[in-house]
């Protein structure tokens, strides 16, 4: 027997009651969702010090409430092991067999931060993923806080902001402030200097970026590739557990190489500029001259063709080598995977103004 037809106008109920939209200030928000945060740790040196982090976020893994009220529980945390100088092994070994929700990533050698983070970012599952360090420096009971920044402001991305001054040297820190500097403004954006290895990004965004990264490409700069909106919290950095930072200066400068690298071509413009500078100051030197000899019979030396000659023939150069450069850039972008799209499963949010 057929079963009756329910007239189309009639109202149907909802499948889920528990996911009943609701609108606030504006944005639409689960009214009951909970949102399920995977943890990402790289581990270079985390024999003593990452055992206290993880303790830290067990007890999140019980549903949660943020100051703003928003429901959130660590469904899982990621562990990178970058085959550091110390027994870290053995700590994730004991990990694992206490905590049925850590998971860790064996990398073959050692790769470096960035690429242990994003190998973490690829085997998480949760609606958000938080990248922290081994150390203790940064407090997982921030975690909340950084999730109410991503919701209030629809932040597809949100930093850590440290509003104490790193523990560190005054010389490193000098020059970690003047790379971030540098970096914000190659990329064309104040606010991107900010950035900081603590941070929360979508998850979606995650994965996507840890798809599509290639070698040598800093991660802050592959997140500002594909997010449109990026936000900071103030948080209070700790001393690091039990040990000096383990970056020396040279890696660190490599990594402001590496950062410089992948800012995209405003670096490589600086070249156009300067050749085609080169090129107005040798057209303003060469009619300087020529109307010195003309209205005032100033006698010309040879050293003014020389130098007109050498202006012109070097900006003409650089300009040369700025535009060949634009090419390299373009083949750059490629070899590191630079996405021309990221496609998303909701909609992204402008950021709302404050």
């Amino acid at each position: 027997m057929t079963p009756p037809i329910q007239p189309a106008d009639q109202p149907q109920a909802p499948a889920n009651r528990a996911s009943t939209a609701i609108v606030c200030s504006g944005f639409t928000t689960q009214a009951s969702s909970v949102h399920r945060i995977s943890v990402v740790i790289p581990v270079y040196r985390g024999e003593r010090s990452l055992e206290p982090v993880i303790a830290e976020i067990m007890p999140m893994l019980r549903e949660s409430t943020t100051s703003a009220g928003a429901r959130f529980v660590v469904s899982e945390v990621v562990l990178v092991h970058d085959c550091g100088p110390d027994r870290s092994d053995l700590t994730l070994e004991r990990l694992i067999a206490a905590h049925d929700v850590v998971r860790v990533v064996w990398l073959s050698r050692n790769f470096g931060q960035h690429a242990a983070t994003l190998a973490g970012m690829a085997s998480t599952t949760g609606d958000w993923v938080v990248t922290m360090d081994e150390d203790g420096q940064q407090n997982p009971a921030d975690i909340g806080a950084l999730l109410d920044e991503a919701l209030a402001g629809s932040h597809q991305v949100v930093y850590a902001k440290p509003i104490n001054r790193p523990p560190h040297g005054a010389v490193r820190n000098l020059a970690s402030r003047t790379a971030k500097r540098l970096a914000a403004r190659f990329v064309g954006d104040r606010e991107f200097g900010q950035f900081n290895s603590f941070r929360l990004v979508d998850g979606e965004i995650a994965r996507t970026l840890a798809a599509y990264c290639g070698h040598g490409v800093y991660l802050d700069i592959a997140l500002y590739w594909i997010t449109s909106s990026v936000g900071h919290r103030p948080v209070h950095l700790r001393l690091e557990a039990d040990r000096p930072s383990g970056y020396s200066y040279s890696q660190l400068f490599g990594h402001f190489w590496r950062l410089v690298f992948t800012t995209g071509t405003r670096p490589l413009r600086v070249i156009t500029a300067a050749g085609f500078a080169a090129v107005l100051l040798a057209i303003a030197i060469a009619g300087w001259v020529v109307y010195a000899k003309l209205t005032a019979g100033i006698p010309v030396q040879g050293w003014a063709s020389i130098l007109v000659v050498v202006c012109g023939s070097a900006g003409a150069i650089l300009m040369a080598l700025g535009v060949i450069a634009e090419y390299l850039a373009v083949t750059m972008g490629i070899a590191m995977g630079k996405p021309l799209f990221v496609v998303s499963s909701k909609p992204t949010r402008p950021a709302r103004q404050r």
